[in-house]
């Protein structure tokens, strides 16, 4: 018994203490913390408003500004909170009709009744004032002040930059421990997805009293705890904008796409893929209409045709067969191969020529493009020989680069041919016409980009990026991004110098010749491309200056005939707007380039 009365006692002494803690706690903040906490005890709560930091901008090579940042004004509804009777006075306020809000107002429900959904973006700051000034009579209603993207450049430069969007309900699965919540805006392709975690930045935060209403009181503790927004990483690009406004003024009413790189680097000079769309679309609601053509339109404006579009690459090819053919020893550069304007592969059949070239070598073969010769130079090698060298180019894999949306495009090997056709598949009446880059075979203008590089600077594969460099605006910290190292193709510079004579001599006095750049000696090849869907697509690749290439190029526009037709002439004013920064007043350049920008396609003189 005397046990139980000191359980008792003790435990009757432990209550006396807490609540004696309470009651001086109690005592402070009622009488000495009183003008701290008056009025605020009253139906008030503490709510957080996030802050939202200037995503980075982005600069062309030269530092011209391309695209940063405008406030953007959002108005929020939590459902909770928010009175259906107000959705009258909300829309009025907003200049809506009632169906939109009471149809914002069901989403936001769907989603989370306790949680602010960001109801009406891009509202005007006239009409976002008025709310703003009435919200004392509409409870669950606020705001966020945000940032939208702004362009400034004639460049587009859709597929490089990319575009922001709310985020998706499985996106934010996956990224909601980084700070993302329902909303929010994220890239989703190009420069701005790639980089979403430099160009994001560090979100803040600022602690609001709000009383039963929803409406701020002050700030709690003075801001005391508020955490200040840090901005996102600028970045540099490779990309000059003059060459990529010309390149997309000169694709207008065209479809295909055109790469252009610095072959010293690999850094991605222009990148136009056509049609396109206009990035700022994305900063506000887009309208069913607009959002129905961009997803379902047979142009697929979304689409990266310059990363992706796999066709086969014509007479472009025929310098890589040169280089194979030579590093493998079944030609010399004085190899001489007859053509009497076709070539015979067994049992009375041939794959014809465009023309009788007779008695012929490599560099003539090439400033001819006499498909006999290739065709030659495809029957001296296996299939998987073939395979192994366009691999080394980069061909048939994606490329290591900045650039997400990409395909590998096709290259076959003998179980390609095997599994289609069995050990027919693997006779020359199958395999002939690769040497000519055709049949089945697909690249992409990246690839093309890629491996015409490597032939300008003899034999070096850069990775191809369009980001050369980052840079924070208020901590001054610079980040290069991290790129695989530069890779060695094996095969002898001399061989390279046999086969860029060639294409120099394409330009002087072959198929090139009416695009030659005036005063600037440049080498390249044009390619005309069999297209099951219509009139052959045109392809072309060059470099430039011939001795000391700062530019190459490929270009390749759908169904638009002969390679030397459209594609060549594309490549030819880019490689000019580079080199020399305007297109010269010569009247025959001038008169081609109001062709192009007028969407003629008359044939060149001269061309095959």
């Amino acid at each position: 018994m005397d046990e139980y009365r000191v359980r008792v006692r003790i435990f009757i002494g432990i209550i006396v203490v807490v609540l004696g803690i309470l009651g001086l706690r109690l005592a402070q903040l009622q009488l000495l913390d009183v003008e701290e906490y008056a009025g605020e005890s009253r139906s008030n709560a503490i709510k957080e408003r996030r802050v939202y930091p200037a995503r980075g901008a982005i600069f062309d090579q030269h530092g011209i500004l391309m695209v940063d940042n405008k406030p953007s004004y959002t108005i929020t509804i939590t459902p909770r909170m928010f009175e259906p009777k107000n959705i009258p006075l909300l829309a009025e306020l907003l200049e809506v009709p009632d169906s939109l809000v009471v149809a914002r107002y069901e989403q936001a429900r769907a989603r989370s009744r306790y949680q602010a959904h960001k109801a009406f973006r891009e509202v005007p700051f006239d009409i976002f004032s008025r709310v703003v000034e009435n919200l004392y009579r509409l409870p669950g209603v606020s705001y966020e002040e945000e940032f939208s993207r702004r362009y400034h450049t004639k460049a587009t430069a859709a597929h490089a930059l990319g575009y922001i969007r709310e985020i998706t309900d499985r996106e934010l699965s996956a990224l909601s421990d980084r700070g993302y919540r329902q909303g929010d805006l994220i890239g989703k392709s190009g420069i701005e997805r790639t980089y979403e975690a430099y160009l994001r930045g560090r979100l803040g935060a600022e602690l609001k009293l709000v009383n039963v209403h929803g409406l701020e009181v002050k700030s709690y503790q003075d801001g005391r705890h508020d955490i200040q927004p840090l901005s996102g990483y600028n970045i540099y690009l490779g990309i000059d904008s003059e060459v990529q406004a010309l390149a997309e003024s000169l694709f207008v009413n065209k479809r295909g796409g055109a790469v252009a790189l610095d072959p010293n680097s690999g850094a991605i000079i222009a990148m136009v893929s056509m049609p396109d769309f206009d990035p700022g679309l994305f900063a506000q609601s887009v309208d069913p209409e607009t959002w129905a053509y961009l997803n379902n339109s047979p142009d697929k404006p979304l689409y990266n045709r310059a990363t992706m579009n796999m066709l086969p690459p014509g007479s472009t090819w025929k310098p890589f067969m040169a280089l194979m053919s030579l590093q493998e020893g079944n030609i010399t550069p004085d190899t001489y191969i007859t053509c009497p304007g076709y070539h015979p592969f067994g049992r009375g059949r041939m794959f014809r020529d465009m023309a009788v070239h007779g008695r012929i070598a490599v560099r003539e073969a090439l400033r001819r493009s006499c498909n006999t010769f290739f065709f030659e130079m495809m029957m001296r090698v296996d299939v998987n020989t073939f395979s192994k060298y366009a691999h080394m180019f980069g061909f048939g894999e994606n490329a290591p680069t900045d650039i997400g949306e990409q395909t590998p495009g096709l290259i076959p090997d003998s179980a390609f041919f095997f599994d289609r056709w069995g050990p027919a598949g693997l006779k020359p009446g199958f395999t002939l016409s690769l040497g000519i880059g055709q049949g089945n075979m697909g690249v992409t203008p990246l690839q093309l980009a890629n491996y015409v590089s490597a032939i300008a600077n003899k034999g070096t594969l850069y990775p191809p990026h369009l980001v050369t460099r980052l840079e924070h605006p208020e901590t001054g910290e610079v980040y290069y991004p991290a790129l695989p190292a530069p890779r060695k193709i094996p095969i002898e510079e001399r061989h390279f110098d046999v086969v860029r004579e060639g294409m120099r001599m394409v330009m002087e006095a072959g198929t090139g010749y009416w695009v030659q750049i005036p005063n600037i000696p440049s080498a390249g090849k044009t390619g005309t491309a069999q297209s099951p869907r219509g009139k052959d697509d045109s392809v072309f690749i060059m470099f430039a200056p011939y001795d000391d290439p700062q530019i190459a190029i490929a270009v390749q526009v759908e169904n638009a005939g002969f390679g030397a037709t459209a594609a060549a002439p594309i490549a030819s004013f880019m490689a000019e707007q580079y080199l020399t920064g305007r297109i010269s007043d010569d009247p025959y350049r001038q008169g081609r380039l109001r062709a192009l920008l007028d969407v003629r396609s008359d044939p060149l003189p001269g061309t095959n």
